[in-house]
């Protein structure tokens, strides 16, 4: 009896910083968890990294780390394609066509845009603008059923689905037209230092490294915000105490205790217990992850036959995809 096809998913992340917590418990943890019930695409999103200027040398290296990294909290190769972007040039051949299927005014009205503008103002360059047509491409090329998203990318996925549609109009039926798949409930890990923002590679002293030294993430906890009242209390309020629900949220998500559970651990202890704590099961949690990541990288003949094979496996999906989109719009076939 035939076996039943599975559904198919894709993302990727950007190499433009080390992973951290907010990237494993938000999204890369619950992806090795999706492994047997999907058929996943996961890639190192390298060329959308160029519309910020790149030190060569430290994207490669983060590159890889973050393919090594992948690999080592759960990502099987054997049961999830895992390439590097620019390895498979039907990212960007897609990418300028879909600009052409793509209105200056949706571009112009991407939050993203806006905001990656102002903190880049010296810089505000053509890919900056078009990028969110490359990120299209990037799903539609693999036919997609889902794409994992937080809130932030889900006017990403609504264009997305906006240009597969008005391609199909135009052509007859070529994308498939993907769904955002949403994340589980409390995984939205916010910054040590500013809770009430996401924890973000911008902000080195809120945010935990999966690479991070033990000793650094003791400290990054022990100076995390709390609150400024005086109850000193580890009690799960998000609109009076962000800072200690962003603390429990972690904790959580690290030990698989309730939040009653949590309550009840540190009842009368105050904060000067319960984020060193924190800390420590935080240690714990990303320790194994740290050393498979440190082994893997050594490893580099290994590494590179999972991006090799990663890749030739992408190519084969993307190339049938683009030989379909070549012959609608046109494009003579190369014989």
């Amino acid at each position: 009896m035939n076996e039943m096809k599975k559904k198919v998913m894709v993302s990727g992340i950007q190499p433009s910083g080390d992973l951290h917590l907010g990237n494993y418990l938000g999204a890369v943890k619950n992806w090795a968890e999706l492994s047997d019930e999907f058929d996943c695409y996961y890639f190192m999103a390298d060329l959308h990294t160029l519309t910020v200027r790149q030190d060569p040398a430290a994207l490669r290296r983060r590159t890889l780390t973050q393919l090594a990294q992948y690999i080592a909290c759960g990502l099987d190769p054997e049961k999830n394609t895992l390439f590097i972007q620019s390895h498979v040039p039907a990212h960007s051949e897609l990418g300028w066509i879909l600009n052409c299927y793509t209105m200056f005014g949706e571009l112009s009205r991407m939050t993203q845009f806006k905001d990656k503008s102002a903190k880049n103002s010296d810089n505000i360059n053509g890919g900056l603008f078009t990028y969110p047509t490359l990120m299209a491409a990037d799903i539609l090329l693999y036919q997609p059923d889902l794409v994992p998203v937080g809130e932030d990318q889900k006017q990403h996925v609504e264009l997305t689905r906006d240009i597969a549609q008005r391609f199909n109009n135009i052509y007859g039926e070529t994308f498939k037209v993907p769904e955002p798949y949403i994340r589980k409930v409390g995984a939205r890990i916010m910054s040590l230092g500013t809770p009430t923002s996401k924890m973000s590679k911008s902000d080195p002293n809120g945010c935990v490294f999966l690479m991070d030294s033990p000793d650094d993430i003791a400290r990054k906890f022990k100076r995390a915000v709390t609150d400024s009242d005086r109850e000193n209390c580890v009690r799960f309020a998000p609109d009076e105490k962000p800072g200690v629900a962003n603390l429990m949220n972690i904790y959580s998500s690290v030990t698989g205790k309730t939040f009653d559970e949590i309550e009840k651990e540190f009842a009368g202890q105050g904060y000067g217990a319960f984020k060193p704590a924190v800390g420590e099961a935080v240690i714990d949690c990303l320790r194994p992850l740290r050393e498979e990541t440190d082994r893997i990288l050594k490893d580099k003949a290994y590494l590179e036959s999972v991006y090799k094979e990663g890749a030739a496996k992408a190519s084969y999906v993307a190339n049938k995809t683009m030989r379909k989109v070549k012959k609608k719009v046109g494009l003579v076939a190369q014989s």
